[in-house]
């Protein structure tokens, strides 16, 4: 025979303390589970969404940031010029030159920290539609003006508009604040190319971001780019790849350094799941000699005590998403490993994420249950009936 569901939900009832404390202890290292992964898939969507599938980015080999790039004028001017690169209406390639720089601006919570300066040409905002202005104005071409991110702007001291930022030896007036719906480039600031160029005594850009005449024919235009001897230091990538693989490093080295902790608090509570079910076990033993001299099998109760030990595991594991749900209206800032330079994010919760934790759970539920279901079933039924 198999022991009914509702036997398992009055011994919870019969033991809210302990079954309180203990859903709250898998509840807790679930939400720290979750909002590490959470976390890395925040950093991840955020540098994923910052590239668009319908542009190239054209850097120097093995440079794995964009302010690692070295990319000459004469090569970008002759790339621009290729025939699969678009053309815009007014008949100039759909491209633009972009200087990448960091600087170092003083945060509103204390501290220094790096910030990305991307200079643009025109074509950046058609390749780049999802950017816009929510306050001020566009920078004047060839004018000492920047436009800010909205994180920047939020999180960085004199970042707003009317303000005046100096770096490259300038002081740069900021006329704007611009979105682009949480992707990375809310973390950068945008001027005029030819503007940083100078400032900065550069005498080359950075990366050229452009886009195809046919977005599909992405491996013509990589054929062509190869067969030319001329620019055989570069290469030529989908934008959207590009700034998933710069979320790499970072996602990992969070996930990698989150679980390990979450690790160490599973145990703790893996202890007290299992505490709490060789107390069940303790105070139910005559309860046990009862089931057992009504002809319940051993394994019904092995299965009951551990079905048990997977509810606490399954209420604690929804406590602790429920908790780790509310972290998506939270952004915060870190340094990306790959740029050196700030970047905001939120937190992302995903179905596969949510799944995790869950299995995780189970995982600490089973560990933890165990040991005292198989105390519980292998209870002799004389001696549990004998007890007090």
């Amino acid at each position: 025979m198999k022991i009914p569901f509702r036997y398992i939900f009055r011994s919870f009832a019969a033991r809210r303390l302990t079954t309180a404390m203990t859903v709250l202890g898998i509840g807790l290292v679930v939400f720290v589970f979750a909002a590490v992964l959470m976390m890395a898939n925040g950093i991840r969507q955020t540098l994923r969404t910052t590239g668009s599938d319908d542009n190239v980015l054209v850097l120097r080999k093995a440079a794995n940031s964009e302010t690692l790039s070295i990319l000459d004028r004469s090569i970008a001017t002759l790339i621009a010029g290729m025939p699969q690169v678009a053309r815009s209406a007014a008949g100039s390639p759909l491209s633009s030159r972009e200087p990448v720089v960091i600087i170092n601006m003083e945060k509103l919570s204390g501290g220094m920290s790096n910030v990305t300066v991307r200079g643009v040409e025109p074509a950046a905002f058609e390749l780049r539609p999802q950017v816009g202005l929510i306050e001020g104005k566009m920078f004047r071409w060839g004018a000492r003006e920047i436009v800010v991110g909205r994180s920047i702007a939020r999180r960085f001291a004199g970042a707003e508009v009317s303000a005046r930022i100096k770096f490259a030896g300038d002081l740069w007036s900021v006329v704007g604040v611009l979105s682009s719906g949480g992707s990375g480039f809310d973390s950068e600031i945008w001027a005029d190319s030819t503007q940083i160029i100078d400032s900065f005594k550069r005498s080359s850009y950075s990366t050229l971001t452009l886009r195809l005449r046919d977005p599909e024919a992405f491996a013509e235009f990589v054929k062509a780019f190869q067969g030319d001897n001329r620019l055989l230091q570069y290469e030529a990538k989908r934008e959207s790849k590009f700034f998933e693989e710069q979320s790499e490093m970072m996602a990992a080295f969070i996930r990698i350094l989150g679980l390990f902790i979450t690790v160490i608090f599973s145990v703790g509570a893996t202890i007290g799941a299992m505490i709490t079910m060789y107390g069940a076990v303790a105070n139910r033993t005559v309860e046990i000699g009862t089931l057992r001299a009504l002809g319940f099998q051993r394994r019904s109760i092995l299965a009951a005590f551990l079905g048990e030990a997977f509810m606490l595991s399954l209420l604690g594991a929804a406590l602790g998403l429920a908790f780790a749900s509310l972290l998506q209206f939270v952004t915060i800032s870190t340094l990306n490993f790959n740029s050196f330079a700030e970047i905001a994010f939120s937190f992302a919760l995903s179905p596969a994420i949510a799944a995790s934790s869950a299995g995780f759970a189970l995982a600490m539920g089973f560990l933890g249950g165990f040991l005292p279901a198989v105390r519980a079933a292998r209870l002799s039924t004389v001696a549990a009936l004998r007890a007090e």
